[in-house]
């Protein structure tokens, strides 16, 4: 089983922006030192605190500062743009890092980035990131003329192009024919998961679900790869969780609890953000419940592993057990202030050296 890390990734308003984007930087360069297999950004335009607008250009600056860990865009939100830059962007960062990118792509999940770029309506805007994943494979597959005339985008790249001095081509990604394609999914039984099962990309499951989410998501993958005629693995499926290791399993819950704890942080402003935009049925272990009836410390216990190394490794294969074979886990990044940068180091630590080593073996067996 692979091991990363996904970080939207969240802080505290009142935190300086370079103060963060250095803490989430060092993180990923600690990340690649405990051999950490990947490590996943997202991007937010309209979000102080949320402050990562262009993963690539982020993780650009890290690729020289790490040795072989892996990079994912977690995600380039499509609906909000223009295909052939994207297309272009991603060949080049895959060309910086040769072949260290997972293009992570997705509709996009913050409410305020959906009004800035006009895409609020769901099926208007997943319609526009399926047309723009396939506008972008075609530039990677063909050489110009380009005339590919979509719905939402119209690409024509004819009379300008002199071949001999490479003028009018869009650039391929270094590998061929194309970096590993992922789509996030978030919602009970989304389609998502079949889309990508379907179209060979990967899925990934985020860590704010409850356990009945993502076990739906199983369900939908292997729907997926049924029709796509390929058997239902799990090999390229991933899920995000939130997780703290402590010593035992008393110092943990005290961790996760603590109102000054990242994790508390975290869920706390997920869930006010989801209320705001009417979506809290993602977040619920039942989906009829009362918004009233949930609490901060519910979120937690529904959505966190937490404990000892011993503890957290017997809840991962029992949650694994429980959810389906997905073969990468991705730990969620949190804010670092106060002791929590300590915490979470000390958990990256406790997962790579004693956790999943202990995880592997089970699951091999």
């Amino acid at each position: 089983m692979k091991l990363g890390m996904f970080a939207m990734p969240l802080h505290p308003p009142g935190r300086p922006m370079a103060e963060t984007l250095e803490e989430d930087a060092d993180k990923v360069v600690y990340a690649d030192q405990l051999g950490f297999d990947e490590f996943w950004v997202g991007e937010h335009m309209s979000c102080i605190t949320e402050p990562i607008s262009a993963p690539l250009m982020f993780l650009a600056s890290l690729i020289h500062r790490t040795k072989r860990i892996k990079f994912g865009t977690g995600v380039i939100a499509l609906p909000n743009h223009h295909p052939a830059v994207v297309a272009a962007e991603v060949a080049q960062f895959d060309h910086l890092s040769r072949g260290r990118l997972m293009f992570g792509i997705g509709p996009g999940g913050l409410a305020s980035d959906m009004e800035l770029f006009k895409v609020l309506d769901g099926e208007y805007r997943n319609e526009r990131m399926m047309e723009a994943i396939d506008t972008i494979l075609q530039l990677w597959r063909q050489d110009p003329p380009y005339d590919i005339q979509g719905k939402h985008w119209q690409i024509s790249l004819k009379d300008m192009v002199i071949p001999e001095l490479g003028v009018g081509y869009i650039p391929k990604p270094y590998q061929r024919p194309h970096p590993e394609i992922t789509m996030t999914a978030m919602s009970p039984y989304s389609s998502s998961v079949k889309v990508a099962a379907q179209r060979g990309f990967g899925p990934m499951s985020a860590n704010f679900c409850p356990e009945y989410v993502v076990k739906s998501h199983w369900q939908k993958y292997q729907e997926g790869c049924e029709l796509a005629n390929r058997p239902a693995t799990g090999e390229d499926w991933r899920v995000s969780r939130n997780i703290l290791i402590a010593p035992t399993d008393a110092e943990a819950r005290d961790r996760v609890m603590n109102p000054e704890g990242s994790n508390y942080y975290y869920f706390d402003y997920l869930w006010r953000v989801l209320k705001s935009a009417n979506y809290t049925a993602v977040m619920k272990t039942d989906p009829k419940q009362l918004d009233e009836s949930v609490t901060v410390e519910s979120l937690i216990e529904s959505m966190v592993i937490y404990g000892s190394p011993q503890t957290v490794a017997d809840k991962l294969l029992s949650f694994r057990q429980n959810v389906g074979p997905f073969h990468g886990l991705l730990m969620a990044s949190m804010d670092g202030a106060g002791a929590n940068r300590a915490w979470e180091w000390e958990t990256m630590s406790r997962l790579a050296s004693e956790v999943m080593p202990a995880v592997r073996k089970a699951i091999a067996r």
